[in-house]
């Protein structure tokens, strides 16, 4: 279109001209300005060569209605007023610039999300793989290479590391390594240093684009310190944290910051990683406590049954060295008359000087640790020069570490166990607790043999630390797993009942409260992810989660006073008719046990509130449970149950 006003007015003009603003801002259509420098300007186009344009044309570039350029035509040398067909043509141009745009734009787009797509395919391929290898592995030494390989694997590193945090030493060691910092293997330094402290307090990667310039780095760390850009993760599972994750690139010209689609990536694996060695710990854990109560149920049979104190003392040392994972081990009896310990038994020598050992009290730290009565620990012989009568025994025997603890019965110090390693030993708490209830049992058995009549209040204390142990793990699990207060104590109580009311023995009732006391420990082997699942599970899931009476029937099945307790964690999901698992067995051919318990589990579960529902009254319970007579319950139980619950509870059924 043609804007027929005087070629002076648009000169003096300090916008444009009130019917051009309004097309420009409205229409977005092709606009004629004549003798428009000026107004090129105040347009702001840039990049134009300075000139005299005396007539300018301009076409609107839009997309998605969106003005996102424009295109324009000048004349130098006359006014020109250009053509309808002009205009047309210029719109035509603009149109298929704007398509041309478009068209770029898409392709981009759709570039970026292909490439977007391959990232997370791949990022979900290394967790998968991840996950499929740390399943295979038992313990925690076999899991940290397998995540610091698939790290090396998917992310581009110089170097890499874990470093797991000991709570109370309050200090993080490089317990596996790789690249620029496997040098660094067995370092440690307090936990509030560096970029690992940082981690520990706010529990968020730690990103630094050049670590050599960090002000946070560790300086007694000599070789990671080349590094360049780095990112520490947390290593951790739920409220535990387990130390930290940590991947770097050497400080070189061309070298990469870590990405944040790496950062996320490297955190997924920590999280996977910590949850995964927090699953072998506990259940580790739930592992040595069952060893450590066999071997105090083996050792108690020993006594009740010995009147040998050489016989009695080789089975204590036995299970000392193979619960403790020590070298060799000694008792010390004490002399009360000479005030001297003299060798009694040992395992583990390669000489046989102790056999001759005799010491007075003011010497060794033996001696030490019956005046003190108290344990000694000294991990690193090398450092100390307070036992001068054995030195060099110790050099001799090749020992780098001793612990001796006093076992003391009814007040009297009747000697010292002492237990030795060749190689460096810093026990947990765990490993001396046993170590001390080993002695404890040592000081029981030779005061047993001088007053055999306190023999059944013995066994009758063991049998009871036994069933508070089980008490304590079946109470853990039900932390665990989330279940409301008491659950396990009150199906154990009630299953014992109910048994009674069946006629069982006391021997036989004894196996009923520790089975219903573990009916759910073999859920320790089923992942958080399955285990603690809000919503429900799917079919896969639901397979994994039927395999914990097959965890449990593993996890006791080797320990024989527990054997006759397993009726009721393997098969207390047994239908009365053959629906159930793991065996799908039906009526009779399911233990009695687990038949009542079965009962008394849905019963309390019904009635007790859980997270995911409100608890239901006692008259829907119960009448849910008769309906169930025949199909899930053997009727007969049911019936039992319910004159029990009217007898105690006044409850009509």
């Amino acid at each position: 279109m043609a804007v027929g006003m005087p070629e002076e007015e648009y000169l003096i003009l300090p916008k444009f001209p009130p019917s051009v603003v309004e097309n420009v801002n409205q229409n977005h259509s092709p606009v004629l300005i004549i003798n428009a420098s000026d107004i090129i300007k105040q347009l702001g186009i840039t990049g134009i060569v300075e000139r005299d344009y005396r007539s300018v044309i301009i076409g609107y570039i839009q997309v998605s209605d969106e003005t996102i350029g424009v295109l324009w035509g000048a004349s130098v040398s006359i006014n020109r007023e250009y053509s309808p067909d002009d205009v047309a043509l210029l719109s035509g141009i603009a149109d298929q610039a704007a398509l041309a745009i478009t068209n770029a734009r898409l392709f981009t787009q759709q570039k970026q999300a292909e490439a977007l797509y391959r990232t997370r395919s791949e990022e979900l391929e290394a967790l998968f793989t991840l996950s499929s290898r740390l399943r295979e592995a038992q313990t925690p030494d076999e899991m940290i290479p397998i995540l610091l390989n698939e790290m090396q694997r998917v992310v581009e590193t110089d170097g890499g590391a874990v470093l797991l945090f000991d709570e109370e030493s309050q200090k993080f060691t490089f317990t596996h390594a790789t690249g620029n910092a496997a040098p660094e293997i067995g370092n440690s330094f307090p936990s509030h240093q560096g970029g690992s402290g940082r981690v520990l307090l706010s529990r968020q990667p730690f990103i630094t684009p050049d670590y050599s310039k960090e002000p946070l780095r560790v300086e007694t760390l000599r070789h990671i310190t080349e590094s360049g850009p780095m990112v520490i993760v947390p290593l951790q599972s739920e409220n535990d944290f387990l130390g930290v994750f940590l991947a770097s690139r050497l400080n070189k010209p061309d070298v990469k910051p870590v990405s944040e689609n790496e950062i996320r990536l490297l955190s997924a694996m920590a999280e996977m990683a910590g949850n995964a060695i927090r699953r072998s710990r506990l259940f580790d854990d739930v592992q040595r406590h069952l060893r450590h109560t066999q071997a105090l149920h083996d050792i108690q049979l020993t006594v009740a049954s010995s009147f040998d104190l050489k016989v009695t003392l080789n089975v204590f040392l036995e299970h000392t060295l193979a619960q403790l994972e020590v070298d060799a081990a000694a008792v010390f009896m004490l002399d009360p008359h000479t005030l001297t310990l003299e060798f009694t038994a040992g395992r583990g020598f390669r000489t046989y000087n102790l056999s001759r050992t005799r010491s007075r009290l003011e010497e060794g730290y033996a001696l030490r640790a019956a005046l003190e009565r108290k344990t000694i620990c000294i991990p690193d012989l090398s450092q100390e020069a307070g036992d001068k009568v054995q030195s060099s025994f110790y050099v001799d025997e090749g020992f780098v570490s001793f612990f001796g603890v006093p076992f003391i019965a009814k007040g009297q110090v009747k000697g010292v166990l002492e237990v030795y390693s060749r190689t460096p030993l810093n026990p947990d708490n765990q490993w001396l607790a046993f170590l001390e209830t080993l002695a404890s049992q040592i000081a029981i058995a030779i005061d047993n043999l001088t007053l055999f009549k306190d023999l059944h209040s013995t066994n009758a204390q063991l049998t009871m630390a036994y069933d508070a142990t089980i008490q304590g793990l079946s109470r853990a699990l039900d932390l665990r797993d989330k279940e409301t207060e008491g659950h396990t104590q009150r199906v154990a109580d009630m299953t014992v009942r109910l048994a009674r009311a069946f006629g069982m023995m006391d021997s036989e009732l004894v196996h009923v409260r520790r089975g219903a006391l573990l009916h759910d420990m073999g859920k320790m082997g089923i992942p958080d992810s399955i285990l603690l699942k809000p919503g429900p599970l799917t079919e896969e899931e639901w397979a994994i989660m039927r395999l914990h009476p097959q965890y449990a029937y593993e996890m006791f099945s080797p320990i024989e006073y527990l054997r006759p307790a397993l009726d009721i964690p393997y098969s207390h999901h047994e239908k009365w008719d053959g629906t159930g698992y793991p065996d799908g067995l039906k009526g009779d051919e399911i233990p009695l046990a687990a038949r009542l318990f079965a009962v008394v589990d849905v019963w309390d579960a019904l009635t007790s509130e859980r997270p995911y529902r409100p608890a239901w009254s006692q008259e829907k319970a119960l009448a849910y449970i008769r309906e169930q007579a025949g199909k899930h319950f053997d009727p007969r139980a049911v019936e039992m149950f319910f004159s029990l619950l009217q007898l105690q509870d006044g409850i009509e059924s």
